[in-house]
């Protein structure tokens, strides 16, 4: 019995010198945000590079509102949605897999392909050949078989009569890559060629030169440059371990690991990387409020697209009504032309264009015209259909801006006439001539109005006495 008091009362010491060295600075819908976590953000947020650096307090408040997001993302059961559970574990699969290989093991797969190649080797050993080739096809004629097979002869007979073997391969080998060098090719070891050209490049001793090998690839003279047994593991380990990093050799381990796991069944590959991050985070607090980053910014950025800005993008009704209200909001900082500048093959498309969409939304010209003129293979007309400024456009700088007049109109001969239809804009008619600017507006009143809904939905008490201490402790 005194043992069991005295273990509760050793693990209620524990917990309150946890929550003295970490206290609460908020809490959001109920739910606590210690100082380590608040400081992880605040400082990752806060960097000298970034421009808009806050104050604690300022930001005390951004990250306020950013947990009442994720808040209601969650009540909408954001967080079960697979698009949402996949990529999360993507994320957050990145930062765990590596911590679930050792260097030793790393170092164990490269002695196993060593060990690998070792034996695949013997004691043939490793070649170093150069060599001269000619192509042959398969399906060569005996004509093209015999002239080939000749001129490959002629020059084994050079280099038999003193000819320099790199020199002549530089002028006459197909194999140009390795031409440039000699024709020397990589160290080779066994069964990576084609057999013929193994069986006689093995048979040189350094420096000889053999007679034309043919391959199926075609006619080869080889001269042996080098042999040599493989290096013992100590002195290639180090580039086998790097060239095993570069190939994700750590991730690769590790998820043999997980395929182990979930083939015993005891729980699933998902299971067991979420406990794998759960003992990560409980250890390395970085690691924890990274995953956590993760989680609530996937949340928080598909709540946010469907109440603010995705919402603000596709409600063109909305856009309307907003311009509508805020129009001497927007302005232009020089005249626009609103239209289209054409180039027809006759005289009479030029009015017959301008009739053709004469009363109907700007919007629909350019499927209007695309039918009415080019339906088929037949393009009549070539458009171009814009808000242009000056210097947009030479045929609407001259016709409409009347400017660079003196700067000739590039005429296409395929379509000499040019023409323009349109109006010029002393400010914006409707949304569309501002879209960008009344969609980020929009999302901004969108965004102002949600988040005051959130602060009228959850509950937030900051800790000011608390909040004084980040970083001053």
């Amino acid at each position: 019995m005194k043992k069991t008091v005295l273990c509760a009362a050793l693990c209620l010491s524990a917990l309150t010198v946890k929550a003295q060295s970490d206290p609460v600075v908020m809490t959001v819908n109920g739910v606590d945000v210690t100082r380590s976590e608040f400081e992880y953000s605040f400082n990752k947020n806060n960097t000298d590079g970034v421009i808009d650096k806050k104050n604690v307090d300022e930001y005390a408040d951004l990250y306020a509102v950013y947990k009442m997001k994720v808040a209601a993302a969650l009540d909408a059961k954001l967080d079960t949605l697979t698009s949402f559970k996949n990529e999360f574990a993507t994320y957050r699969d990145q930062q765990v897999l590596p911590t679930m290989t050792t260097d030793e093991e790393v170092l164990s797969e490269a002695r196993k392909a060593y060990d690998r190649a070792k034996e695949q080797i013997g004691p043939k050993g490793l070649i170093l050949p150069a060599h001269i080739f000619l192509r042959l096809s398969t399906k060569a004629t005996a004509e093209e078989q015999r002239v080939v097979a000749q001129r490959a002869d002629s020059i084994w007979q050079a280099i038999q009569q003193g000819a320099d073997f790199a020199e002549l391969c530089k002028k006459v080998s197909q194999d140009r890559r390795s031409a440039a060098n000699g024709g020397q090719l990589a160290w080779i070891a066994p069964n990576q060629v084609f057999p013929e050209f193994e069986e006689a490049a093995y048979a040189l001793q350094t420096g000889e030169v053999s007679r034309p090998v043919l391959a199926p690839d075609g006619y080869h003279i080889i001269l042996m440059k080098d042999r040599k047994q493989l290096e013992p593991f100590e002195e290639l380990k180090d580039n086998i371990v790097r060239s095993f990093e570069q190939q994700g050799i750590r991730e690769a381990i590790a998820r043999q690991k997980i395929q182990s796991v979930a083939a015993c069944g005891q729980m699933t590959a998902e299971q067991y990387m979420t406990r794998r991050a759960d003992s990560l985070g409980a250890v390395d607090t970085e690691m924890k409020y990274l995953i956590q980053e993760y989680h609530d910014g996937l949340l928080v950025y598909e709540i946010s697209n469907r109440h603010v800005w995705e919402k603000a993008a596709k409600d063109e009704a909305g856009l309307d009504a907003w311009f509508r209200a805020h129009k001497k909001d927007y302005t232009f900082s020089e005249p626009r032309f609103k239209g289209i500048a054409y180039h027809v093959k006759d005289q009479a498309d030029v009015k017959a264009v301008k009739r053709c969409v004469k009363g109907l939304p700007f919007g629909q010209w350019a499927d209007v015209l695309r039918s009415t003129f080019n339906p088929d293979s037949i393009i009549r007309i070539r458009v171009e259909q814009g808000l242009f400024k000056p210097g947009d456009s030479r045929l609407v700088d001259h016709k409409i801006f009347r400017t660079a007049l003196d700067q000739p109109i590039e005429v296409n001969k395929d379509y000499p006439i040019d023409a323009v239809y349109g109006k010029k804009l002393k400010k914006p008619e409707d949304y569309t001539d501002v879209r960008s600017q009344v969609v980020e507006d929009y999302q901004q009143a969108l965004e102002q109005q949600w988040v005051a809904a959130l602060r009228q939905r959850y509950d937030v008490k900051i800790y000011k006495d608390t909040l004084k201490t980040v970083n001053q402790h």
